[in-house]
């Protein structure tokens, strides 16, 4: 899975390359990415965040301890029911299209120039509203698999939407009247693709799905009771940075831009590390709670945690440290130009110093889930996204949009560490954490101070030729994390400390 995950991630950078040098950071790109942020929020929503945690605890109690003919009812009444909700939502975004954008997007609403912005951002989420569709049930189905301990298949399906934006924009773009509109079919035919993939995988495992409606099943139930209260909890983040999306359109043009870019480079290692991990992690956290063992569920979870730490905090400090380097080798061009970079970089330290609590977030959120318990992460929640919007307006008018990204991280730490709070009654952390810690930070520190005294400014980056900075990129960052490992070895770390207990 983190093989795919990986190569999904590499295919991300190509496809986010192809937009920066295809299209810039213009009024038009922040037109596309509104139209593509609003039904990708709601499948974060649906799909990957409160469908996904509610449905795979109860499919796994369903396999454990019922029939395969109960297994087939809940699958078949799941996929029906949550198809209906899907067009209905689907049907109801793209009749009402534009008043949809001028929600999100109200600083265009009250800036008399940005009507095009707000017309052109309608019309394309038009055909990016049904992607919603398609992708939940791609969720669906990759849900079934994973509690079939089959996760090869769900971590591919995400390679087909980088490789749709990237053959639309080179291909379908030149034939448009404006050009930008090409990434939005990309975005419809990657959901329809990513679906119908998915469909003989479910066909091997003779759960393909006869779709049927019912809210009276009671495994449906189940998942709807469980679903609501997570439908907020566990996607705090992207409502926060959703919420960064909304006061961005009251800066000046291409902020959204900028976080955006940034945003998808702090998903590279959000998705390889917290994403993979939640997602084998839930199911067997779900497996532990529904045999009442729960020293096992202790130990699955503090392993998790632990592999979390190893790796997340090196690729914070990478990110941060080397966010102007990354940012001018995959970014700049003639349309994304130097003063783009500077204003990216400047987003993308704010995002790396929260990486760690994104990725807390997503194991913690994932071991409340497992207990079937919603309630809790709801509250937190509700508290950090509070918090979140507190920041967002001391910070904004200082740092402009570098505050609406800084006061997203700070409010995500908050989130873990009331998580990891209320998880007290049924984690306590193993002995060793404290040298743990301390190893990972030293390690992490002369990693940084390395890279920080031997790498090039920025300013030399920007007049190096392309080939120049992937070559000086592909030296320093092998470099980092070389140090980084051997530190860790001369200071006595060894795979036992991280190694999960049997």
């Amino acid at each position: 899975m983190g093989a795919y995950t990986t190569l999904s991630r590499l295919l991300g950078f190509v496809r986010d390359l192809v937009l920066a040098h295809s299209f810039g950071a213009n009024a038009f790109t922040d037109a596309f990415f509104v139209a593509f942020k609003i039904p990708n929020f709601l499948r974060r929503l649906f799909a990957e965040g409160a469908f996904s945690t509610a449905f795979v605890p109860v499919l796994t109690e369903y396999q454990t301890r019922r029939g395969s003919a109960d297994l087939k009812s809940l699958v078949d009444h799941v996929a029906g029911t949550l198809a209906l909700i899907l067009f209905l939502v689907s049907a109801l975004g793209m009749l009402l299209a534009p008043v949809v954008v001028s929600l999100f997007a109200v600083g265009w609403v009250l800036d008399d120039t940005a009507a095009d912005k707000l017309v052109l951002a309608g019309e394309m989420l038009r055909l990016t509203f049904p992607y919603l569709f398609f992708i939940s049930l791609t969720a669906f189905a990759g849900g079934v698999m994973q509690v079939n301990n089959r996760f090869a298949v769900p971590a591919f399906t995400p390679v087909l939407l980088n490789l749709s934006l990237i053959g639309c924009a080179l291909w379908l773009s030149p034939w448009l009247a404006q050009p930008v509109v090409a990434l939005a079919w990309g975005v419809l035919i990657a959901g329809v693709s990513q679906f119908v993939f998915q469909i003989p995988f479910l066909a091997q495992l003779k759960l393909l799905p006869r779709f049927r409606v019912s809210f009276h099943h009671p495994g449906v139930r189940r998942i709807l009771r469980l679903m609501l209260p997570a439908l907020f909890a566990v996607s705090v983040t992207q409502i926060n940075l959703l919420l960064d999306t909304i006061l961005a359109s009251f800066l000046v043009s291409g902020s959204i831009s900028w976080l955006y870019y940034a945003d998808r480079l702090v998903e590279f290692p959000l998705g390889i590390l917290g994403v993979a991990m939640s997602t084998v992690l839930l199911p067997r956290l779900a497996r532990d709670q529904a045999e009442q063992a729960p020293a096992e569920f202790a130990r699955n979870l503090d392993w998790g945690l632990r592999l979390i730490v190893l790796f997340g905090v090196p690729a914070a400090a990478g990110l941060a440290v080397l966010a102007g380097p990354i940012i001018a080798t995959l970014f700049q061009s003639d349309v994304f130009v130097a003063h783009d970079v500077r204003m990216t970089q400047l987003s993308l330290m704010a995002y790396a110093s929260g990486l760690l609590a994104f990725l807390l977030i997503k194991v913690l959120a994932a071991a409340c889930y497992a207990q079937q318990d919603t309630r809790t992460p709801v509250r937190i929640g509700m508290i950090a996204m509070l918090v979140n919007m507190v920041f967002n307006l001391a910070l904004i008018v200082p740092l402009q949009h570098t505050g609406l990204a800084l006061a997203t991280s700070l409010s995500a730490y908050l989130n873990a560490f009331l998580l990891w709070r209320s998880l007290r009654t049924v984690y306590r952390p193993r002995a060793g954490w404290g040298l743990f810690c301390l190893r990972i930070l030293v390690a992490c520190g002369v990693m940084s101070l390395l890279l920080i005294w031997l790498a090039p400014p920025l300013s030399v980056w920007l007049e190096q030729s392309l080939w120049q900075r992937a070559w000086s990129l592909l030296v320093w960052v092998p470099l980092g994390g070389a140090v980084y490992i051997g530190v860790l070895l001369l200071g006595g770390m060894r795979w036992r400390h991280v190694a999960h207990a049997a």
